[in-house]
């Protein structure tokens, strides 16, 4: 059983790896896709049921896109996870901007979502609950769709997420396999959930330290995917529990190409590198380090807290675009929406899927 706190039951004691560092870890997912190749679906083609299948799972998208007509795709996901906070208003709110972050990913916007939820009734009250579905809904109703049901189960540990059902352009879709060499890396949200709640889960993160971490985690990615169509961007994705570095490599690989990241361009949470200093890296980061040991060079004077957050397992990152040029024009939109962002490095000929991180 959890414990109390004065504000509460510590939902995150309920959380063997928190938020998004709950995810499978990306080795052990491609092993199981392999093995499952012949039961997913193909990557395009037309449907038995009607549509034109514009992205499937071939690639490891953020969603599944289905054509409509000339003018309308389906966008369609789902995300769900472990308390990655112990205010349950608040993770309600992370989980489903977390969700939602995927159809953005795509260049759609939200329509509908329905409630993916695991609960101990036994153990944790009901009114807990109340307060998860609470804060999703506001989110989901902040992002301009509607919760319109779901499901429930009774489970030892507690996990919430959406399935999520979105509308696109067909022609002004993102996918994560159309960099090109010189697009410029740019990043919408700064990095460090991961070690900020971490330590919080250990009681070593301060009150304002999670509060920033918990704004960036429940802003949608609305605005960052509208500033990316209106520069015309085709690749995109969001950084979530493989990490920047994790990410950064999928859309390499699928796209054929190599990048040049440039690690005190990435921006940071306020407390995140003093916090990784001090050992706060979750299971999932760790994860993430030795699957992309081969694929990612390090210059020797990088400090170990950058490379840590690098590679940190976010949850409910930003939006990691792909801007032809030097994406000014990108930059542009975001600041016109209000989105700080950062330009983070460069997208190269090379080996497909390596990466070098250059200090600075």
């Amino acid at each position: 059983m959890g414990a109390m706190t004065d504000s509460g039951w510590r939902l995150t004691e309920f959380s063997p790896g928190a938020g998004c560092a709950c995810k499978l870890p990306l080795g052990k997912l491609e092993e199981l896709l392999a093995a499952a190749g012949g039961g997913l679906a193909p990557a395009s083609g037309r449907l038995a049921a009607g549509g034109e299948l514009l992205v499937g799972a071939r690639e490891g998208d953020d969603a599944a896109v289905v054509r409509l007509d000339a003018d309308r795709a389906l966008v369609f996901t789902t995300d769900f996870f472990t308390p990655i906070v112990d205010d349950p208003y608040d993770w309600g709110r992370i989980a489903a901007a977390n969700a939602l972050s995927d159809v953005y990913a795509m260049g759609g916007a939200p329509l509908l979502a329905l409630n993916l939820t695991a609960w101990p009734s036994a153990t944790l009250p009901m009114e807990l609950l109340a307060e998860v579905l609470r804060g999703a809904a506001e989110v989901v109703s902040d992002a301009g769709a509607a919760v319109v049901g779901g499901h429930t189960i009774d489970d030892p540990g507690p996990k919430y997420g959406l399935a999520v059902v979105g509308l696109a352009e067909p022609g002004r879709l993102f996918a994560i396999d159309q960099l090109a060499a010189g697009d410029t890396l740019v990043l919408t949200k700064p990095l460090g959930t991961g070690v900020i709640t971490t330590a919080c889960k250990r009681g070593a993160a301060s009150s304002d330290q999670l509060a920033g971490a918990v704004a960036t985690m429940a802003t949608l990615n609305a605005a960052a995917s509208e500033a990316g169509r209106a520069a015309g961007v085709r690749a995109a994705t969001d950084v979530t529990g493989f990490g920047l570095l994790g990410h950064l490599h999928r859309m390499l690989r699928a796209s054929g190409l190599a990048a040049a990241v440039t690690a005190e361009q990435v921006p940071l949470l306020p407390g995140a590198r003093e916090l990784a200093d001090g050992g706060h890296i979750s299971g999932g980061t760790r994860a993430n380090i030795d699957y992309l040991q081969s694929s990612v060079t390090l210059p020797a004077q990088l400090p170990a807290a950058l490379r840590y957050l690098l590679h940190d397992a976010q949850t409910s990152g930003g939006l990691l675009l792909g801007a032809p040029g030097g994406g000014d024009a990108l930059l542009r939109e975001l600041a016109g929406r209000g989105v700080p962002a950062a330009a983070i490095g460069q997208v190269r000929a090379g080996e497909p899927g390596q990466i070098v991180v250059e200090p600075g």
